[in-house]
């Protein structure tokens, strides 16, 4: 069992790595693309395809972040027990959310103290951590009927509203609404991630894990589960999306084949809606499943190292962006408006690649580091 546990392990964080590296895509087209500004969900007529293709292949990074945060909670509580995993989710929700107020935030804005603080995907990971830390001693039955019950369900929200109604407008800003909330005259809250269908992402990750990775299944068990979880979630995201009567914005048959592609698979993300949370995690799943037939392959080990430490990946690679950009400003002045742009779409591409060649052995050195100090507590949360 503890060989198929480390082969367990060794996809997950290939799996990590690899969303990692494209969540560095979609940060690097926020520092030097924000000329080009898009929306959520996009408007296909105005955005080009390799644009909509960047930002699309973005959104796999949050869900399956969530979904394995849940699995690797489950993966966690077989190694200990119940108890001490809820403290292992509370603490290290607690500090997500912390983080995301002050070290992450400051990466954003450059602001001390901050005019804004934007809620963005480490709160929201933190918040569903704490909610996890509850909702893990429920019985199994009703942990997977909360799980699809909030993914499935939440876009009925969509349309209420608590704009004016003091203290629940923040609840459900938080909860499920994209908003402002002020904090007096000096400081907003943008709740950029309501936290909400996120709950029942991780909760759906966890009792994934519960399903394919409990001790005494199989390998081909656990592949024949995972697999039929992906089919089956991408089967009903195509035949929602074809009635186009629920789970998102209708999509459209526009000009061109590429713009009513495009138009179809132009899903909501803030908040992530029923057919975002399909495709994605189904997309994801598959991917998790290849990894696990290459994780041996040379080629697979730097994904590895990346997704063994994700955390310090995700605020180095902030943090040289931000100085990248101050530098750039420096360099050649602000332009396209208020903001440094690079000129397409390739080019972000390209400074993805050069960031990842240079950050590489930092990442490698740290995970080496994390991984012979495993007696320093704070590490593991990295």
């Amino acid at each position: 069992m503890s060989v198929i546990s480390s082969q367990r392990l060794q996809a997950i964080d290939a799996l990590r790595g690899l969303v990692i590296i494209i969540m560095m895509l979609d940060h690097v087209r926020e520092t030097f693309y924000l000329h080009h500004q898009v929306s959520d969900p996009m408007h296909v007529q105005e955005v080009e395809p390799a644009l909509f293709l960047s930002r699309s292949l973005a959104h796999l990074c949050a869900p399956v972040f969530v979904l394995l945060t849940g699995l690797s909670a489950f993966l966690y509580q077989q190694k200990y027990d119940l108890k001490m995993t809820r403290e292992f989710l509370f603490k290290r929700g607690l500090f997500l959310v912390i983080l995301e107020l002050t070290v992450v935030n400051f990466a954003w804005t450059g602001q001390f103290p901050p005019q804004v603080i934007y809620l963005q995907v480490i709160w929201a990971i933190g918040l569903s951590m704490l909610a996890l830390s509850l909702l893990i001693g429920l019985p199994q039955k009703l942990q997977w009927l909360l799980a699809i019950g909030i993914i499935a369900l939440h876009n009925l929200l969509d349309q209420v509203s608590f704009q004016g109604v003091t203290g629940l407008h923040a609840l459900w800003s938080i909860l499920h609404q994209r908003d402002w909330i002020e904090l007096g005259q000096s400081l907003r809250l943008r709740t950029t991630y309501p936290v909400l269908p996120w709950i029942g992402v991780i909760l759906l990750g966890y009792c994934l894990g519960r399903s394919c990775f409990s001790l005494g299944i199989s390998v081909a068990q656990r592949n024949k589960r995972l697999l039929g979880y992906a089919l089956g979630s991408i089967t009903l995201f195509i035949i929602l999306r074809l009635l186009n009567v629920y789970g998102d914005q209708p999509w459209l048959s526009l000009n061109s084949s590429v713009q009513t592609g495009m138009s179809f698979f132009n899903l909501t993300k803030y908040p992530p809606s029923l057919l975002f949370i399909l495709w994605n995690t189904g997309i994801g799943v598959l991917i998790l499943l290849a990894l696990s037939k290459v994780e041996q392959s040379a080629w697979v080990k730097p994904l590895i190292v990346l997704g063994s430490v994700p955390m310090f990946f995700y605020i180095l690679h902030l943090y040289v962006l931000k100085l990248l950009y101050v530098i750039a400003v420096e360099i050649w002045g602000a332009n396209q408006g208020q903001y440094f742009g690079v000129s397409q779409v390739s080019y972000l591409w390209l400074i993805m690649l050069i960031l990842l060649v240079a950050l590489y052995p930092v990442v490698q050195a740290f995970s080496k580091f994390k991984h012979a100090n495993k007696q320093i507590a704070i590490l593991k949360y990295f």
